[in-house]
């Protein structure tokens, strides 16, 4: 017999407590995002049920086919996906945090379309840790200057920084992918660039050195909902 949801996030929470007593932390400041990107509206539903209420999502056409099967739901929705700027409207339509935000145009755009609806949400950038390719993010060097310009843009709250760690075995280089992270937070409230508070860092694989580092947002999808059936998407 297969573990249920519930007995999935009950290992999760007790890991997630177990890597914050390890480091001193209270647990209470960790905060769990289920990334429910491939997962039907019954899993999030299911989810919902257990008392989680944030969601992650990469595909905006993804997000758009579920939401009107969980309307009855109150439900935060949380784009963790590269975001196109020709997909900026239907963002700014459907959710309530983008972690995903890493250049100016798309900053632009977003705000915009955002006035439109006459909307505002919360807004992490994300930040390049990796030397990985095929990582979106901005690069750490243009970090200060451009939450200098997201001051022009009031629609967009900015709370933190998000980051993908390098996709490795080797915990010293996932570590520091994390702990570079937490370094640029610290370093932009020192000059006083908005108030950014919160790391989303680490996900089903890394998430215990992710919290040791200082992560104040953990994305877990596979752990909590099973194993992801990309062939059907």
């Amino acid at each position: 017999m297969s573990d249920s949801m519930k007995q999935r996030l009950d290992a999760i929470r007790l890991r997630m407590a177990q890597a914050c007593e390890r480091v001193g932390r209270d647990v209470a400041d960790v905060h769990l995002l289920a990334v429910s990107k491939t997962f039907d509206a019954n899993a999030v539903r299911e989810a919902a049920a257990l008392g989680l209420n944030a969601f992650g999502e990469s595909r905006l056409q993804e997000l758009r086919d579920k939401l009107p099967q969980l309307s009855d739901l109150d439900l935060r929705w949380v784009l963790i996906g590269h975001l196109q700027t020709n997909k900026a409207k239907d963002a700014a339509r459907w959710v309530h945090e983008v972690q995903s935000l890493d250049r100016l145009a798309l900053a632009e755009v977003l705000h915009r379309r955002l006035q439109d609806e006459g909307r505002s949400i919360d807004v992490l950038v994300q930040v390049k840790t990796s030397p990985e390719p095929s990582k979106f993010g901005l690069e750490p060097v243009d970090l200060p200057d451009f939450l200098d310009a997201l001051k022009g843009f009031p629609t967009l709250r900015v709370k933190g920084l998000m980051t993908l760690a390098i996709n490795s075995d080797d915990e010293h280089a996932v570590r520091g992918c994390f702990r570079r992270l937490r370094q640029l937070r610290d370093e932009a409230q020192a000059i006083g660039h908005h108030d950014v508070k919160r790391l989303s860092m680490g996900m089903t694989g890394d998430f215990e050195w992710a919290i040791e580092e200082g992560a104040t947002d953990i994305r877990i999808g596979s752990a909590l909902f099973g194993v992801r059936d990309y062939a059907q998407h």
